[in-house]
Formats: C-alpha cells, sequence, structure tokens
C-alpha cells in the first residue's frame, strides 16, 4: 500500500486510525508447499524471494511471538561484508547488493545508510592481516581500503589514538557497509512476502515435527493445530538448536546472548560504523542521535533475551578505551538478542533431509546477511540445489573437516 505525503499529514490529523494492516492475519491452512519455521528476517526473506523471485506461494511464515520479536528487531543494526575467506566473501558481496536496491524492490523505506566501517588496527602484526583481508576482499568484488594513522585521524578525532596499552595505528576502510533500520526490514520483507500471497502467521509455536511411516517429513504440530506441509524450512535463528531438535538433529552450533545498548541522543557525532581492534566493541549512531554499542558474547549458554552485568562493564571499559568521552555519555537502554554461535564462526544453508531444510548458524552475522540468506535459501528450497554463493555452507562439513575457519574459534569468535 503507498501513502502520499498528503495522506500521511491528514491522517496524522485524524490521531492517526486510518492506517491499514501491512500484512494479513490469517488464519493458518492444513497444508502448505511450504513452512518455514521462524518469522525473523531470514524467515520473511526466504518467504518474499521464494514467492517473488521463484513462483512458490503456497507459503506460510510460522513466527511464535510477534514479527520482529527475535534477532531481526534486536541487532545494531550493521551492515558488511568485509570478510576474508572466498566461502563467505562472495556471499556477503551478494548481501550487500541486495542491501543497496532492497528499499526500491519491495517500496519500503528501511533507511538503508551506506555510511562506511572502520576497523581499526593497533599493532603491525593486526595492520598486516588487515592488509590481507583488505587484498580478499578485492579480489572478490568488495571495496575496502587501508588508512594509515593520518587518514584514519582525518576521520574519527576523538579516538584515543595515544592510548599506552592500544595505540591506533591505521584502519581498513569498507565503504560500502553502514546501517539499516532493522525493524524496518522485518516490516518491509513481511509486507512484501504477504502481497506475493505468502500466509504469515503469528502466535503460532512449533511444539513438534511429524514424520511419516516412511520417516519423511509431513508436518508441523503448532499450538494453532497441525499445519501439513511439503517441504519444511527452518530457520529459528537462536532457537535452532531447539527446533532441529524437534526433527531429531542434533547441530553443531551454542546459543548465547549478545547484548546491545543505545545512549542518550548527541548532536552529530560519527558518521560511519568503528570497531575496536583491540577488544570486541563497535558503535555507530542511529538517526536519532543515540550511539549504539555493542560487544562479546556472555560467554554461557541461555535462551533468554537479556544479559548480565559483567558484559555491560565490559563493553563499557572498551568503549571508554577507544572513546574516553564516551565516560560522559549516559546509557538510555540495552537489549539482548539470542545467537546461534556456529563451531566455525560461519552460517549453515543446507538441505538435511529430501524434504527438510536448515537456516542456522548466523554467530555474529545475521542481520547483515539477511537478503542473501532469505534468496539463498529460496533458492535451494525451490530448486534443490545450493545457490552459488552459498555452497560451502553445507551442514556436513564439520564432519568432513571443510569447516569455514573465518576466525576459528566458533562460539568465542571476536568477530568485528
Amino acid at each position: 500500500m503507498r501513502y502520499s505525503a498528503l495522506s500521511v499529514f491528514l491522517n496524522g490529523l485524524r490521531g492517526n486510525k486510518a492506517w491499514g494492516p501491512a500484512w494479513r492475519a490469517p488464519e493458518p491452512k492444513p497444508a502448505y508447499d511450504v513452512v518455514i519455521v521462524g518469522g525473523g528476517g531470514h524467515g520473511l526473506a526466504t518467504a518474499y524471494y521464494l514467492a517473488k523471485e521463484f513462483g512458490v506461494r503456497n507459503v506460510a511464515v510460522l513466527e511464535k511471538s510477534y514479527i520482529g520479536s527475535g534477532n531481526v528487531g534486536r541487532n545494531t543494526t550493521i551492515i558488511r561484508a568485509n570478510y576474508l575467506l572466498p566461502g563467505n566473501n562472495p556471499f556477503y558481496q551478494l548481501s550487500m547488493t541486495l542491501w543497496g536496491g532492497l528499499e526500491q524492490d519491495f517500496n519500503f523505506n528501511a533507511m538503508v545508510s551506506q555510511r562506511g566501517i572502520v576497523n581499526l588496527y593497533h599493532s603491525d602484526a593486526q595492520r598486516d592481516a588487515y592488509a590481507r583481508r583488505g587484498n580478499a576482499m578485492r579480489l572478490h568484488g568488495v571495496d575496502a581500503k587501508l588508512l594509515d594513522r593520518t587518514a584514519v585521524r582525518e576521520m574519527l578525532p576523538f579516538l584515543n589514538f595515544d592510548d599506552a596499552r592500544f595505540p591506533i595505528m591505521g584502519g581498513l576502510v569498507h565503504r560500502a557497509g553502514g546501517t539499516v533500520r532493522h525493524d524496518a526490514v522485518a516490516w518491509g520483507y513481511a509486507r512484501g512476502a504477504d502481497s506475493h500471497g505468502v500466509d504469515i502467521i503469528q502466535g503460532c509455536e512449533v511444539t513438534g515435527i511429524r514424520r511419516g511411516a516412511s520417516g519423511a517429513v509431513e508436518g508441523v504440530e503448532t499450538t494453532r493445530g497441525f499445519i501439513a506441509c511439503g517441504k519444511l524450512a527452518l530457520a529459528a535463528a537462536g532457537n535452532s538448536g531447539r527446533v532441529a531438535e524437534m526433527a531429531g538433529l542434533r547441530l553443531p552450533i551454542e546459543s548465547h546472548v549478545l547484548q546491545a545498548f543505545v545512549s542518550e541522543g548527541l548532536k552529530p557525532y560519527v558518521d560511519t560504523v568503528v570497531t575496536f581492534g583491540a577488544g570486541h566493541f563497535y558503535f555507530s549512531q542511529s538517526d536519532k542521535g543515540g550511539l549504539v554499542f555493542g560487544g562479546d558474547i556472555d560467554g554461557y549458554n541461555s535462551y533468554a533475551q537479556r544479559g548480565n552485568l559483567a558484559l555491560v562493564e565490559h563493553v563499557a571499559e572498551a568503549g571508554v578505551a577507544l572513546v574516553p568521552g564516551l565516560s560522559r555519555v549516559r546509557i538510555l537502554r540495552s537489549w539482548g538478542g539470542i545467537m546461534d554461535m556456529s563451531m566455525d564462526g560461519s552460517p549453515i544453508i543446507d538441505r538435511v533431509e529430501d524434504n527438510l531444510f536448515l537456516n542456522a548458524g548466523w554467530c555474529y552475522g545475521g542481520f547483515k546477511a539477511t537478503p542473501a540468506s532469505g534468496f539463498c535459501f529460496a533458492h535451494l528450497i525451490a530448486r534443490g540445489v545450493p545457490q552459488e554463493t552459498a555452497t560451502a555452507f553445507r551442514l556436513d562439513r564439520f564432519a568432513r573437516g571443510y569447516v569455514l575457519d573465518e576466525k576459528g574459534v566458533g562460539a568465542q569468535a571476536n568477530l568485528h
């Protein structure tokens, strides 16, 4: 549905009471060609591309809560493609390409802001590692430039360049990176999928996966009754382990909470995303003026969307070490998302049985991957073979010894 500037103004005068729903609220049908478990960014994007690009429209997206209640609405909004390994680089570059045309594609303002991202380095060894990463990025058509200390100081003069422990020596800039309004991504994909006939069913928790006499998946048991399906696609993010267990799968992932924080509103302060190379801390400034921070995952397994105070202190310490002026800024609120951390720091997009498909293990990279994840998962479901940029994301790579060792430490990854 399109609204002119005049209609928006007039509806505001009426107390904002004339808006139509952005998508339908259908009752679940007895059966679908494809059922997608998980109404987050990846599930909604998969449904959208299934319908729009591959003509599969008899699709249901099942969300146990409401659209945007999971990780797609609980992150720091960063998008990027500054990866090192060939298994990841083309995929995340595809995601950046899709982000670039996303708003025109589904006619919804997702506030895509390619303001750039700067990864700081603090030693000669780290500089060499970033030079290697930048070269790998350029070989795959991803923009990258290594900056010296002077160039970084011109961009970000408020940083603590002369810290005795972590002097800033330079940085790697990825100018196509940036931020996107997270909830707008959920709403845009939901509205887009609905417009192509997809049923988005909120308040519908999957409680079991039913198999027939042959062992093949027949459908899902839910809090709203049994729903049969020809194909079942699991895209449950931090709850992937629990959902996969219903199908008899034990996944090589752990669930951890990742906290994020936003400060009081400030005047324009930083016009890019910045990451600390000597600790896991990153920040940007929202359009409302708040500084948005992120850091490490909480080290214990959890399905709770909240963390503990030790990590709050850890993130604050790292932030002040990088930007001393942050010590005078008030934090307004924090939140947590459940990360499904794979053992090699890279995701899983695979067909695990004839009609059972898995999308999981996104670690810190889930939000930025939303468009490419949805497109590649839809391609796999519709055609039965991986999309060319997602061929390295097989589940059996852990057993076969073909891990995508982007960071090599899985659930303890320190991915900037």
